[in-house]
């Protein structure tokens, strides 16, 4: 068996509050986000298939993620659904996701493994997915962590 991890680093910016927090996050801001997707699976065996050799196609990876993620994520603003004039901004501003979780980097990570997950085929699978917000701030999930 020879397992082989794959990573494609996505760009994307979004904006986000935190409501009701106690810091500067509470107001609307911005940030560079950068997304690594990390697959693992083994190599294609099949002589006959012109993909032999790969784990996954860099480009289908980028397609799940570009029509997943980055396409709804990108220039929008994430807010709570109880953010006050949540409703408001929404039907003023199409680019904007209302979650029932704090949209914190930790909780739009999990959120984008929930999507990314069930989007792989049987012989690839998620390993992992890190997501920055800032150059040195970033939060990271691992499959194996999720095991016990």
């Amino acid at each position: 068996m020879n397992k082989i991890r794959l990573t494609k680093r996505f760009d994307f910016e979004a904006a986000h509050s935190l409501a009701g927090y106690d810091g500067a996050c509470k107001y609307i801001h911005g940030h560079s986000y950068t997304l690594y997707v990390t697959v693992i699976g083994e190599p294609s065996t099949d002589k006959a298939n012109p993909k032999r050799g790969m784990v996954l196609d860099f480009g289908i990876l980028k397609q799940i993620v570009r029509e997943n993620i980055t396409e709804r994520f990108d220039h929008c603003l994430m807010l709570r659904n109880d953010s006050p004039l949540a409703d408001e901004i929404k039907s003023e501003y199409p680019k904007v996701e209302l979650f029932d979780f704090q949209p914190t980097c930790e909780n739009i990570l999990l959120y984008f493994v929930e999507i990314l997950k069930n989007k792989l085929s049987g012989t690839v699978s998620l390993h992992s997915l890190k997501l920055s917000e800032t150059n040195s701030s970033f939060a990271e999930w691992y499959l194996s962590d999720q095991n016990g």
